[in-house]
């Protein structure tokens, strides 16, 4: 997917998610987040946008730390998310392709690396936010989906903080089955090594539709589908949390 795809997803996911918050209340449970209410949602949310707006205008080279705001709440905590995403979003658009700044997944570019992954934040907490007001959540699709499980395997698991790990060398496949992409994913003591494409013999393959498994993977939904050692599957879900 292009830079201008990700904006787009960008922009749709956070006024999903500030209708569905609205709708919710900033009191209510989130199902998916079980220590979480709306409003922490909101407060999270707003600050990750804000914080990633910074790194590009103000082209910060190092790392900075993260503040989430003690208040408001009610509507003018949905009032101050929808501001914090409008920033965002009008940062993006606006910042040269070449823009130099710091962050923290390989990618094409800086101003690549923020679109996507403030895309695909967005896009999962949108989801966090649609279960606590309920009813059918909007959909993902699946060239989304399918590229939001490759940013987490071969970024997110790739660092050295990834507690998905084996005592011996294990193999997980992962399947996505509308869109035909395959990971290979090796376990050992060390962090996690994926590539694309299927390698070797699984020990176990987790699979299903993108936009199931992408949403799984990120611990928001049951696991699609697994075939063979179900451990694996029981070790994603107790220890790939980010």
């Amino acid at each position: 997917m292009e830079t201008a795809e990700f904006l787009s997803a960008l922009e749709t996911e956070g006024r999903l998610l500030a209708a569905a918050a609205e709708k919710a209340g900033t009191d209510a449970d989130v199902p998916t987040c079980p220590r979480w209410r709306v409003g922490d949602l909101l407060r999270h949310t707003g600050a990750v946008h804000r914080w990633a707006a910074a790194f590009v205008a103000e082209r910060h080279t190092g790392p900075r730390p993260l503040t989430e705001p003690a208040g408001p709440d009610g509507a003018e905590l949905v009032a101050w998310y929808r501001d914090s995403h409008r920033l965002l979003v009008d940062t993006l658009a606006a910042a040269s392709p070449d823009v130099e700044c710091w962050a923290f997944l390989p990618a094409p570019s800086p101003l690549a690396f923020w679109t996507r992954r403030q895309a695909h934040e967005t896009a999962v907490h949108r989801f966090d936010a649609e279960s606590a007001r309920g009813g059918e959540p909007a959909p993902v699709t699946p060239e989304f989906a399918t590229d939001g499980i490759d940013e987490l395997l071969r970024g997110f698991h790739a660092r050295a903080r990834s507690r998905v790990r084996t005592p011996g060398p294990r193999v997980l496949h992962v399947r996505t089955e509308d869109t035909g992409a395959v990971w290979t994913v090796r376990l050992s003591p060390e962090p996690p090594v994926t590539t694309r494409g299927a390698s070797g013999e699984p020990d176990a393959e987790l699979h299903g539709p993108a936009g199931e498994l992408y949403l799984a993977l990120w611990n928001r939904r049951p696991l699609p589908g697994v075939s063979g050692d179900q451990g694996l599957a029981a070790l994603w879900r107790e220890e790939s949390g980010i």
